[in-house]
């Protein structure tokens, strides 16, 4: 069934012109206050006085003064209409320069290695935007949940979204801790991995992430199994440092443990290659100063900017 507006179409018009008439207490004041002539200002009251049903003003020749109902419809107006011209001029703040809150949905492996350094650096060059970063592994509406970006590996991201790159692509490895490979053989080929115990992952949506290869060009993915299941990450990264498995993961996540030894690659070979990480955001003509600012700021700090934004 069709519904009325609370407020009918056109029940504002007039009240910025009564105000000021109220203000003044004169029409020819009020007209030259907000630009126009006279006879609009007095169109614009009658109007009003029509709408609402009844006088507002008590008007002779020599004076203008407000009637009952109009010293009514003042006391109740003026501050209504004052907050609507606040809301605007806050509105108005944020869609003309960078300030507000930006709200971020961020993975929690990419803040270690490649967020924290650009965050800190944004919060010092813009500090009129406070950053709000909700960090968790799932797929969030953005705009349902009232983020202005998200954070994801490119395979993930749906197809409407804009996506700027934050890295490079990079491959997903597999390594082990050499406490780990003390006791048992290194895997020669996937298959091998059967006789391994596996770190795995549980995605988003509840369902165990099979480990990924690229065998000569053909994708191919094994269930393995293991002693632990995580949901990111991190805490999987871990695990394999203190021997419990092995691991597979996005490369820079696991590239410091390996340069310090504490982690060793194995099936190089075989590991696949992923889009990489972009921030996304929808739409191009709904980005906010901030978004745009942290967006330039990103751009400036990553890949260079002839790769960096791409419609997918």
């Amino acid at each position: 069934m069709k519904q009325n507006f609370t407020v009918r179409h056109g029940a504002l018009d007039g009240v910025e012109a009564f105000l000021s008439v109220a203000r003044h207490r004169s029409f020819r004041r009020a007209a030259a206050e907000l630009g126009v002539t006279p006879s609009a200002i007095s169109q614009a009251v009658r109007a009003l006085e029509a709408r609402v049903g009844a006088a507002l003003f008590i008007r002779t020749t020599r004076s203008v003064g407000l009637s009952e109902a109009g010293e009514r419809f003042l006391f109740r107006a003026k501050p209504a209409f004052e907050e609507l011209v606040a809301a605007s001029d806050v509105a108005r703040e944020l869609g003309q320069r960078p300030t507000g809150l930006l709200r971020l949905s961020v993975p929690r492996g990419v803040m270690p290695i490649l967020l924290e350094p650009l965050i800190a650096s944004f919060c010092q060059a813009y500090p009129e935007v406070e950053v709000e970063i909700a960090v968790n592994e799932k797929l969030v509406d953005l705009a349902a949940e009232g983020f202005d970006a998200g954070v994801r590996m490119g395979q993930f991201i749906a197809a409407d979204m804009v996506a700027v790159r934050l890295t490079p692509p990079f491959r997903f490895i597999i390594v082990g801790s050499p406490a780990y490979f003390a006791q048992r053989d290194r895997p020669e080929c996937p298959d091998d991995l059967r006789q391994h115990a596996c770190l795995r992952l549980r995605r988003f949506n509840g369902a165990l992430a099979p480990w990924s290869f690229d065998d000569n060009g053909h994708a191919i993915e094994i269930a393995v199994s293991g002693p632990l299941i995580a949901n990111d990450f991190p805490t999987m990264l871990g695990a394999a440092i203190e021997g419990v498995g092995l691991a597979q993961m996005p490369e820079p996540i696991a590239a410091e443990p390996v340069r310090a030894g504490k982690l060793v690659h194995v099936l190089e070979s075989f590991a696949p290659m992923t889009p990489g990480v972009f921030l996304y955001y929808p739409g191009r003509r709904q980005i906010m100063p901030k978004l745009r600012a942290f967006i330039d700021h990103v751009k400036d700090r990553s890949v260079p900017a002839t790769e960096a934004e791409s419609q997918r």
